[in-house]
């Protein structure tokens, strides 16, 4: 157990921070703080909209976290065993799956893993490991505090933080869980001790995604919309996009790029071209013929349509017959038509505006309430305070390079290690730890967050969430990482997961 000691002019600089903003629960119990995600419902919505619009664009663009440099790639020192500060103990997990014939070298994947994403202080999109882990209201995860906080950016929260089970190739199985309030040890919120670099994250009821309808609306409706929701431009005719402008029942929003417009002429201008201008059939019989502005331009167009449409289009003329001077024959037989007279309007070169409409869709029906996150894909069981030396697995979705440049993952799959960890504890005066376990593995960034299971079950696919990967070490020094290292987990962190595992989060429905 490690506990900072600070001057007492330190003691009032922390709890200035925590005033400042920070809500924390230190009063109350001064081992774990607090920090709400996605304070309510509709910002949890978006939260998703933003993740998975656009066939999950954001998510397949999402690359690895990286807070861990070349440089911090370095050795562990061995420091002395671990000191328990409790009695060793342990939560069972949930969700047991039904045993399977697997054999012994085959590694059947826990369902409870997934990729954690979210945005961080540079407006980069990243992603982390973590698990489902067994909670009173099912709604909890676990990974590791760099992937919550962003440490580059005084403590604050990442931004748009989601859990995703399963994930894989922009696709979501099992739905997308947004964060809701996140619990870490007091010394990691207030210090970025990395000897408590975890954390236990509340998330909403999920959101299932597929299965929708796109379905055109109005910019208002589109506006309002909370779910998933897309928006095409189309380049239009200028007659289109005067009309489009003019008439306030249209769903499309009308819009142009300016550029040097073109200016009127006659048809004698050197390069001189002439548009349509559509007007009534009185002023079409009374134009002339030839060349020049406001003489006829071809011979009156008809279309066939049906009753309503004419009758649409005659309710459109009375309201304005400048924009709809066409001529409508009614006829209930079926022998409905509109016929347009064009004139001429001549301009001078130049470059002409383009004209756009942009088109809304929303997909109706395409987020629906997944349920709870435990419920779905289960939960990892907790343990604290157990003796080192023991043989745990280890799983997470690598990416990074290795320091020598090396790439040896991709992220898109899970992998695992399997081994005993360190006997004795290990230190990094680099980063300041003085009490991590280490394994070796040589999984990369990308890994960090995702759990190490004690007691892990390979039928059930079940374990005991014991560690999670902070760290990644270089121990013979030949550009490779063939260590990683997590916080020693014991009854402070205990401490901080059962207040987690307590808490409540809302539904999005």
């Amino acid at each position: 157990m490690k506990r900072i000691l600070i001057p007492a002019g330190g003691a009032l600089l922390a709890t200035g921070l925590l005033a400042a903003g920070l809500a924390t629960t230190a009063q109350a119990d001064p081992g774990h703080a607090t920090k709400t995600l996605a304070k309510d419902a509709a910002i949890a919505k978006a939260v998703v909209d933003f993740w998975a619009k656009t066939n999950g664009a954001a998510l397949k663009a999402a690359t690895a976290s990286d807070i861990w440099t070349k440089t911090d790639v370095s050795q562990m020192q061995s420091k002395g065993g671990y000191s328990s500060d409790t009695k060793p103990g342990s939560t069972a997990p949930i969700g047991e799956e039904t045993k399977t014939e697997a054999k012994v070298q085959n590694v059947n994947m826990p369902k409870t893993i997934g990729k954690v994403f979210f945005v961080n202080s540079k407006g980069e999109k990243k992603w982390c490991s973590a698990t489902s882990i067994q909670s009173t209201h099912r709604n909890l995860v676990s990974t590791a505090g760099h992937c919550v906080y962003d440490t580059e950016a005084g403590k604050d929260v990442m931004d748009k933080w989601v859990f995703v089970p399963g994930y894989y190739q922009g696709r979501a199985p099992w739905g997308i869980y947004v964060g809701y309030q996140a619990f870490t040890h007091y010394d990691f919120d207030v210090y970025e001790d990395f000897d408590r670099d975890y954390a236990f994250v509340t998330v909403y009821n999920g959101l299932a995604l597929g299965g929708g309808t796109a379905k055109r609306v109005t910019k208002a409706e589109f506006d309002a919309y909370k779910g998933i929701k897309d928006a095409k431009d189309v380049e239009v005719s200028r007659e289109e996009y005067r009309k489009g402008k003019l008439d306030p029942k249209t769903a499309d929003y009308y819009w142009r790029e300016k550029g040097e417009a073109a200016e009127a002429s006659g048809p004698d201008f050197p390069g001189a071209e002439v548009t349509k201008v559509e007007v009534a059939e009185a002023v079409w019989k009374a134009a002339r013929m030839g060349q020049g502005n406001g003489r006829k331009f071809g011979e009156p167009e008809t279309e066939n349509v049906t009753y309503n449409d004419a009758w649409d289009y005659l309710q459109k003329q009375r309201q304005n017959p400048r924009q709809y001077p066409g001529t409508v024959k009614l006829d209930r037989r079926g022998n409905s038509t509109i016929t347009h007279y064009y004139v001429q309007q001549w301009f001078k070169p130049g470059s002409d505006s383009k004209y756009f409409k942009t088109v809304f869709f929303i997909v109706d029906g395409a987020v629906k309430d997944a349920g709870r996150l435990g419920d779905n894909v289960g939960g990892q069981g907790f343990a604290w305070n157990q003796p080192t030396g023991k043989y745990v697995r280890v799983f997470g979705y690598p990416a990074a390079p290795h320091p020598d440049g090396n790439k040896a993952y991709t992220g898109v799959t899970p992998k695992w290690c399997y081994g005993k960890t360190s006997a004795k504890l290990v230190g990094s005066a680099a980063k300041k730890i003085e009490e991590h376990l280490a394994l070796k593995c040589a999984m990369t960034e990308g890994a960090d967050g995702g759990p190490w299971l004690y007691n892990y079950s390979n039928s059930k696919r079940l374990g005991y969430v014991n560690g999670v990967t902070s760290t990644f070490n270089d121990q013979d020094k030949n550009g490779r990482v063939d260590y990683i290292s997590s916080p020693y987990f014991d009854g402070e962190t205990n401490t901080v997961y059962k207040a987690a595992a307590a808490s409540w989060s809302p539904k999005l429905f």
